[in-house]
């Protein structure tokens, strides 16, 4: 038992050293931070919009780009807010009137605490990624 709890304690050592030795506090590098899920290079809006769509937005769980699944398609959502002139922003931040499916509203009305926590940036790069798919 004693030498596992000292093999572990080793292993911990050797994955925490640093290979190059740097002062406390004094970094020589230039650091740079991103939030998660983006890289060194800048999205544009569609690329951004895309990523939270598919990943924190988790709106792939409901719609799809060509085909209604639980919500409607992407196709469709853009087709009827460019015909019907219609604000996406303004409904993914629960201040706005389904246009799109109304009899699904209730269940989108449940995802709005997850749009309604994002910025004003990331809502529009969501919306600019639904019209990028606009047929």
């Amino acid at each position: 038992m004693k030498k596992t709890i000292f093999l572990i304690a080793v292993l911990a050592f050797i994955s925490c050293k640093k290979d190059s030795q740097e002062p406390f506090g004094k970094s020589t590098e230039k650091t740079e931070t991103y939030s998660e899920g983006e890289s060194e290079e800048t999205k544009t809006p569609e690329e951004l919009g895309k990523s939270i769509f598919e990943g924190k937005g988790n709106c792939t769980s409901c719609h799809q780009v060509d085909q209604k699944v639980i919500g409607p398609s992407i196709q469709e959502i853009a087709k009827i807010y460019k015909d019907k002139k219609g604000d996406i922003v303004t409904f993914l931040k629960g201040n706005g009137e389904p246009i799109v499916d109304p009899s699904q509203f209730a269940v989108m009305k449940t995802n709005f605490p997850v749009t309604q926590a994002m910025s004003d940036e990331e809502l529009k790069a969501i919306e600019t990624y639904i019209y990028s798919n606009l047929k």
